[in-house]
């Protein structure tokens, strides 16, 4: 898809989880498409990692790497402080993505309330604090948030119920937030990856290749989706093509939703 539809020239992003995965991958669509964009992780190296393969792309790109930094999305005031710095570098921001997450496989009955909290904690209050602490920031009318959610937030998975749970607080206070803050010139929405092939996620979620096969061949497009996917559906929802979307949670997830359609 050529990248200079978005109309993202000039615009700023902060991206928190941005050092790897999908999060890494809508970074680079981002510079590849004009904005300019600053990375958050809990690790530093991590971001150095990033920072570097992002100026690799904006050596040939439109847009340019802002920095990075770490902070916990758990942490407010370290969210607050990286978020700072990017509107500082920046001039204000005009794109927020939250996209750190935590997950793992644990039947209900094995799951810690320890284990419980830590996913609500970084998936749904972290997305919370995101939100919040950009929100002073935004280049207003016109700034962007977006909320990275998942098929467990609106359909029941096995050994799934700490993410099912945050996932879905997650699509409502993406809702919620489109609710309130769209008067005030800010769109909300989320993407819901599905299953998405060369992720950590995946590989935690499909543990052997028989499963992962299973999973692929039960999608009604028989097949895992790629980062550059996602990618290009966060660059749309940041576009001025997408100035009348709000509120949505969109499913990107080669029908994973419909399930198979079988009776029994």
């Amino acid at each position: 898809m050529s990248n200079t539809i978005f109309g993202l020239t000039g615009k700023a992003a902060i991206i928190f989880g941005g050092t790897s995965g999908i999060n890494l991958g809508i970074a680079k669509r981002y510079v590849e498409s004009g904005a300019g964009v600053f990375v958050v992780s809990r690790k530093q190296e991590n971001v150095d990692a990033a920072t570097a393969a992002l100026q690799a792309v904006a050596s040939g790109a439109p847009g340019e790497v802002l920095g990075g930094c770490t902070a916990d999305v758990r942490d407010v005031d370290a969210v607050r402080l990286a978020v700072e710095a990017a509107a500082s570098k920046a001039g204000g921001l005009d794109i927020v993505i939250s996209g750190a997450a935590g997950n793992f496989l644990c039947p209900a009955e094995e799951l810690s309330s320890n284990g419980f909290r830590t996913v609500v904690d970084i998936d749904l209050i972290g997305t919370f604090n995101v939100a919040s602490a950009s929100f002073p920031h935004l280049n207003l009318p016109g700034a962007n948030i977006i909320a990275i959610s998942a098929p467990q937030g609106a359909k029941p998975v096995h050994g799934q119920v700490h993410a099912c749970a945050a996932k879905a607080g997650v699509n409502m206070l993406t809702k919620c937030l489109a609710m309130e803050w769209g008067p005030k010139g800010v769109r909300v929405n989320a993407i819901s990856p599905g299953p998405i092939g060369d992720t950590e996620g995946m590989k935690r979620l499909a543990e052997s290749d028989d499963a992962a096969s299973r999973l692929a061949s039960s999608l009604s497009l028989g097949r895992y989706g790629t980062i550059e996917e996602i990618a290009d559906a966060a660059c749309f929802l940041a576009s001025p093509q997408a100035e009348y979307i709000n509120g949505i949670v969109l499913d990107v997830d080669g029908g994973a939703m419909l399930g198979t359609g079988q009776i029994v």
